[in-house]
């Protein structure tokens, strides 16, 4: 965990501003030790709105995932955190990404029962869908994909589908030799 991690997780404004100022530290470094948070994710869970504003202004990218696939907003819909959740919706970051298991930010605020934020973040689904489509059709840039989590999903996948081939191949090796046996 650096340094911006720790005084993001335990709520340190000076030092994330001092941090972010010195440009010592990544604001996207990713902790291997806790599941690739950044320091962002940290900001977003604990509901510090405050610490989320000046993380993104000075380069975090409200995009980047966990490996489990969670981006800040899940962290804030888990928490219950709704004013994170519209710092995050009114800077156009992500509120409406899947995970691994396919669960958007708004199912995850269903599960703990944080009727604010659901009712909230059912709303932004729609803005943010339509914001999306405005700026692709405009050519505006928009950060919404971590690309290095997209790549680890693929490369999964792969080697899912190359272990069900080599499955199938062992069953039918082992299905001829059965076969072959009975004939005798």
């Amino acid at each position: 965990m650096s340094e911006l991690h720790q005084a993001a997780a335990s709520g340190d404004y000076d030092l994330v501003e001092e941090i972010v100022k010195k440009k010592s530290c990544d604001p996207n470094q990713r902790d291997f030790d806790w599941n690739k948070k950044t320091p962002l994710h940290w900001a977003a869970s604990k509901g510090q709105t405050e610490m989320v504003r000046i993380l993104i202004e000075n380069g975090a990218r409200a995009c980047l995932r966990t490996d489990n696939g969670w981006t800040p907003a899940h962290f804030a819909a888990e928490s219950g955190k709704l004013t994170v959740l519209r710092l995050l919706h009114s800077l156009h970051a992500p509120v409406d990404k899947k995970d691994s298991s396919g669960d958007k930010p708004v199912r995850i605020a269903e599960i703990y029962g944080h009727e604010d934020c659901v009712h909230f973040l059912k709303k932004a689904e729609v803005e943010s869908g339509n914001y999306r489509q405005m700026a692709k059709l405009n050519g505006l840039p928009l950060d919404d994909t971590d690309e290095e989590w997209e790549q680890e999903r693929k490369e999964a996948k792969k080697q899912v589908i190359k272990k069900s081939h080599l499955n199938v191949k062992a069953t039918n090796a082992r299905r001829e030799n059965v076969n072959a046996v009975g004939v005798c």
